[in-house]
């Protein structure tokens, strides 16, 4: 779908705008590398690269840097530095009819800057944003292209096989409950029996899921793996976990931060919410070992992954690096190509041998979506993965793609850009 292109007030070369939103991702400066290769290959359309400050606040406080197209080592530094290299936010847009005077003053920044292609890089909300500002650019006849670019750790987006993101949380999961568990293991004897390791999943198990690669014949990694999916009841969890220890000295256990009990409530909801309107959670691992040390006596001992799973650029996955890349220089190509209104997606061709290409989704498919983890893809007795899920999850994890290292650490690039002079007045949200 693309909306028709005609103003008097653009030259026929226009400016893009990118932001990041959302939650960081080991891979979404990869992203940000596609776009900027995807304008250097179209030059005849793109006449500058404006990218927001804190995503979309970036547009709204008319904060942007551009994006200097002649830095040869501009692509390179972005696909291997973590977190978001030009800060992202968690700032949802309301309504137009709400709030329509966020709406027209993006447009008039964006007039002011003759901005003509908007890419937002996020989630589920991000996409949301990025429909919400394609409807009210039609409604108002401004010829603005919009597409978004998904990144999101939780794989909960609809309309692409996985989300740009997610492959290197798992890895950096898999691994590290992968090391865990063989620390586990040659000291249970004499010390902990049971280690708790708590994961991101405010809604959906897929990071949980993805530790449940650790497992293997070597009898590592995940032991038992509580899902959200999953209403957890106590009683069958100690049964599974004392079974496991009396079989194998100890037992390793990987929980989503969003494990709900019997009655539909999470463990561990607080009164706080995000700018999103998500309850923030967080403290899962911390209740449950505790418990384990109550009924069963065995010494525990839990860790929370938090902040290092998504920002562990270090152990990134070479699929999620490459996927992370394509969508963001395919997003310039579609818009070149008239192309708006869209989302950009994963399509999984082949599972093995593992292919896969970039299309695109109807952004209202993808805006505040929730593509939970199958129930195929969870064991029967609820507390690990099947072969269908090792299938789909085992290519997004392959491969690495590591930083360049200096004085033992990894060489990231800070990206410290001078904001473009502002043509308009100051704005308050």
């Amino acid at each position: 779908m693309s909306f028709p292109l005609s103003s008097s007030s653009f030259s026929d070369k226009k400016n893009a705008f990118y932001a990041q939103s959302g939650g960081a991702a080991a891979v979404l400066n990869a992203s940000a590398a596609g776009v900027v290769a995807g304008v250097m290959a179209h030059k005849d359309k793109i006449e500058n690269l404006y990218i927001g400050r804190n995503g979309i606040l970036g547009a709204l406080h008319e904060d942007m840097v551009v994006v200097n197209t002649h830095d040869d080592n501009l692509i390179d530094d972005l696909l291997h530095a973590p977190a978001g290299a030009f800060g992202s936010c968690r700032y949802k847009l309301k309504s137009i009819e709400e709030s329509e005077r966020e709406y027209a003053r993006i447009l008039e920044v964006f007039k002011a800057h003759n901005i003509g292609y908007f890419f937002y890089n996020g989630g589920g909300n991000s996409q949301d944003t990025s429909c919400k500002l394609a409807k009210y650019a039609a409604k108002k006849n401004y010829p603005l292209q919009c597409i978004g670019i998904p990144k999101t750790i939780d794989n909960d987006l609809s309309g692409t096989d996985c989300s740009p993101g997610y492959g290197s949380v798992a890895k950096y999961v898999a691994v590290s409950i992968l090391e865990a568990s063989m620390d586990l293991a040659s000291m249970h004897q004499t010390s902990t029996k049971v280690f708790v390791m708590e994961v991101m999943g405010r809604d959906s198990g897929w990071i949980a899921a993805a530790a449940g690669l650790a497992a293997d014949e070597r009898n590592l990694g995940p032991d038992l793996i509580i899902f959200p999916e999953v209403p957890y009841e106590e009683y069958k969890f100690y049964a599974e976990l004392n079974r496991i220890v009396a079989r194998k000295g100890f037992c390793v256990v990987v929980v989503a931060e969003g494990v709900r009990g019997p009655d539909g409530n999470h463990l561990t909801s607080t009164a706080n919410k995000d700018a999103f309107g998500h309850t923030q959670l967080g403290g899962a691992a911390s209740i449950i070992a505790g418990r384990i040390r109550e009924v069963t006596g065995h010494k525990t001992h839990f860790a929370v992954c938090d902040y290092l799973q998504r920002a562990a650029r270090h152990i990134a996955s070479k699929t999620d690096v490459d996927q992370s890349f394509l969508v963001g220089k395919k997003a310039v190509e579609f818009a070149a190509n008239g192309y708006s209104n869209v989302m950009m997606a994963i399509v999984r061709e082949s599972e093995q041998p593992y292919r896969w290409s970039v299309g695109t989704v109807p952004l209202v498919e993808a805006a505040n979506s929730r593509n939970a983890l199958p129930a195929g893809f969870i064991s029967k007795c609820g507390f690990h993965i099947t072969d269908a899920c090792r299938r789909y999850l085992a290519p997004l994890i392959a491969g690495e793609s590591y930083p360049s290292y200096q004085n033992g650490l990894p060489a990231y690039r800070v990206f410290n850009s001078v904001a473009v002079p502002k043509k308009l007045e100051e704005f308050t949200l």
